[in-house]
Parts: structure tokens; sequence; C-alpha cells
């Protein structure tokens, strides 16, 4: 349920205002509107990131610790990796926006991509950016790279679990419980990691654009 509001209001950042440049063909947003759509935007997709781990930790202890499940995936643990998933997500958010507000802008830019996307709003800054992409880096890092690990580890305890059952029932009954989960986590982070690992390296915006689309529309809706 955590996951699936959270994917509403991911898209729910971006997209309505997308429809409205469409729309009224103008394509104005306020320094103020693109700071609040800086914020939620990273709020959400850390949040994507964290319960996707969470998610996959769930999955690994349901296969590979079935009797226990129950004891060890209570109420209480469910809520407070929840609310730690919440808590964490809205301080590296804080984290990289309020980066935003050292640097200084011209009066008016043009930001190539179709929402403020904050590697693409660091470029169109008129001062050194060293401090912010750093701060870029360091919650990739912490929010995407280290949960990606945990999941990475869950599946490699699931598959070894997996490999283990002898009846052939068995494993695709193990295989389909983790199938969709593991579909959204490929999508999810092959395209996400991607843009920002690469956002600061690069100048093309036109990769980064066409992997946005896949984890900002394609990921939640799916």
């Amino acid at each position: 349920s955590n996951l699936s509001f959270i994917d509403f209001c991911f898209t729910s950042t971006t997209i309505p205002k997308m429809l409205l440049n469409l729309q009224t063909q103008s394509k104005v947003i306020t320094y103020a509107g693109c700071r609040t759509q800086v914020f939620f935007f990273i709020v959400f997709g850390c949040l994507d990131n964290l319960l996707l781990t969470v998610m996959a930790y769930d999955r690994f202890v349901a296969i590979c610790h079935p009797l226990h499940y129950t004891v060890i995936m209570n109420r209480q643990l469910c809520g407070l990796l929840a609310l730690g998933s919440w808590c964490i997500s809205v301080t590296g958010s804080l984290f990289e926006t309020l980066t935003l507000l050292r640097l200084s802008f011209c009066r008016n830019v043009n930001i190539a991509h179709y929402f403020c996307d904050f590697p693409e709003v660091l470029k169109l800054a008129c001062t050194n950016t060293l401090i912010n992409n750093i701060a870029v880096y360091f919650v990739t890092i912490v929010l995407g790279v280290f949960p990606l690990s945990g999941i990475l580890f869950s599946y490699s305890q699931i598959f070894s679990s997996i490999l283990r059952i002898s009846s052939v029932r068995g494993k695709y009954k193990a295989f389909s419980t983790c199938g969709s989960h593991l579909s959204v986590v490929s999508l999810f982070y092959g395209t996400g990691l991607g843009v920002y690992l690469s956002s600061v390296a690069t100048s093309s915006s036109r990769t980064s654009l066409v992997a946005s689309v896949m984890y900002t529309m394609v990921t939640p809706m799916l």
C-alpha cells in the first residue's frame, strides 16, 4: 500500500504539470515551483528505492525462512521499516534541495527536460556546482547504491534457496512470488541510476531524457 501510494505521488509530481504545459502550450515554471518539484521528486524517488529494498528483504524472509516469516515480519517491524523509509527519504531530499539555495541562476533559463530534474537544473547555474554535484553523488550512493546492494544480496540468497528445491513446481512457485518485484527493480534501478550517475559526466540530455521517461512513467505504471 505504501509503494502504491508513493508511485501515485511520484508520477503526480511531474506528469500533471507536463500535461498542463502541453494543453496550454506554455512551458513556464517558477523558481519556487521548480524547487518544490525537485524536493518532492527526490522524496518519492528515494522512497521507491527504500521500499523496493524492504520488499526484497520481505521476499528473502518468505522464501529462505518460511517457518519464521510471521514472527520476523510482524506488523511492528513492517511499520518501523515504512516509517524509517519516509524519514530517510525526506532527510536526503532536504539535503539535496537546500544546496540549490546557494546557487545563482539567470532570470530566464531553459531546462532541457519535461520536469525540473535536479542534475539538469544544476547545469543551468551561473555559480560553481561542485558541492551540489558531490551532494548528488552522496545521496545517490547512500539512497541508491546501498539499497541496490541490499536487494542483490537478498536475491542471491533467494536464488540459492530456490536452486536447492528439488521439485520443478516448488521452484516455479518460489520464482513467481518475486518475479514482478524483480522486474520493477530492474527497470527502476537500471534507468534511474544510469541517469544520475552519468548526468554530471556528460553534457548530453537526450539519453537522460529517454531513461527518465522509463523510471518516472513506465515503471510506476507497471
